[in-house]
């Protein structure tokens, strides 16, 4: 009987264990070589809204050249706006152009509002999923971000999502990460890369910029060898504005002369990539004009957003299509 309760106690501690290891990041710190003390840090970093097991995910679709990365800021998109079934079909035509969307300005104390949006665009017969990270002490009024991508298109390495750490506090919102590879291809000849999808404050805008090269520099540096870093988002300034993060070598922005506002009066919104490490940019970029493609009068694409879809091309190949 005693070996019996001994089995099942140590069972139990293994369990423990490993849910101690999935749970928490363990920081050992050590000063002369002796275990001072053990920090647990909640792996809030992991959604569990990533990725689709594979057993659950469609199959991937045929092949195709390129694919294309967009990224739109909403203005505070919350259960009033998801009532609105008219907004809900023009934001399920803006995302269902897009292999990935980088999504800003999402609103609520979960993540309900974009997982109901995503049923609505799959209602169509679409396969979307989400990559989101929403921290466990950000208050209900604060907006979040997120990665709405095309699983028959690509994959995501959930393993991957994450904040962007900032102990400091210079960055109002946390940068969301994620890494993704198209589907379709041999693995080995298949595009991967990373996205960085930021929310700029515009009152913070300076420091936030400088802040975010750092930001840019640490996760290509990350060990990963991925060289193929995307920043996109909204940088609350145009490309020759930029700080410290305009300072990045060879970093480039993908809209240079078009508007990115429903006003057309700035530019703010943009994909940033270094032009010599992802060489699979095939240099097409632009601006999805809401009023134009949805036949909206002005209040009410700016009822939407005040911003406007932007997006670039790249090569569903790593480094460039195969030369035949």
């Amino acid at each position: 009987m005693a070996r019996a309760v001994l089995a099942i106690l140590l069972i139990g501690l293994a369990c423990a264990g490993a849910a101690l290891f999935w749970l928490f990041d363990i920081e050992r710190h050590y000063q002369d070589g002796t275990l001072v003390y053990i920090k647990l840090t909640p792996r809030w970093g992991r959604s569990m809204q990533a990725s689709a097991s594979d057993d659950q995910r469609p199959p991937a679709r045929t092949p195709r050249p390129t694919i294309r990365i967009a990224t739109f800021k909403l203005d505070r998109f919350d259960e009033h706006k998801l009532a609105h079934q008219s907004t809900v079909n023009i934001l399920a035509g803006v995302i269902g152009q897009f292999e990935v969307v980088a999504l800003q300005g999402l609103s609520g104390p979960n993540q309900s509002v974009l997982l109901r949006l995503i049923q609505q665009v799959n209602s169509t017969g679409r396969h979307y999923a989400v990559a989101v990270c929403v921290t466990p002490d950000r208050q209900p009024h604060e907006t979040y971000l997120a990665m709405v991508y095309d699983q028959t298109a690509v994959e995501v390495d959930q393993f991957t999502v994450h904040l962007v750490g900032d102990p400091a506090k210079r960055l109002r919102r946390r940068p969301l990460v994620a890494a993704f590879r198209v589907r379709g291809l041999p693995p080995e000849q298949a595009f991967t890369f990373t996205l960085v999808n930021v929310d700029v404050d515009p009152q913070r805008a300076s420091g936030e910029l400088d802040a975010l090269a750092e930001v840019f520099r640490a996760v290509r540096d990350d060990g990963r060898n991925e060289d193929d870093v995307i920043m996109l988002g909204h940088f609350a300034a145009d490309q020759s504005n930029l700080g410290r993060l305009g300072q990045v070598p060879n970093l480039m922005a993908a809209i240079t002369t078009l508007p990115t506002t429903v006003r057309g009066v700035a530019r703010v919104d943009n994909l940033l990539l270094d032009r010599l490490a992802t060489v699979e940019y095939t240099t097409r970029s632009g601006v999805v004009d809401l009023m134009r493609q949805f036949d909206l009068t002005l209040a009410t694409a700016q009822s939407i957003s005040e911003h406007l879809p932007v997006w670039a091309e790249f090569s569903s190949y790593e480094g460039g299509p195969p030369v035949h």
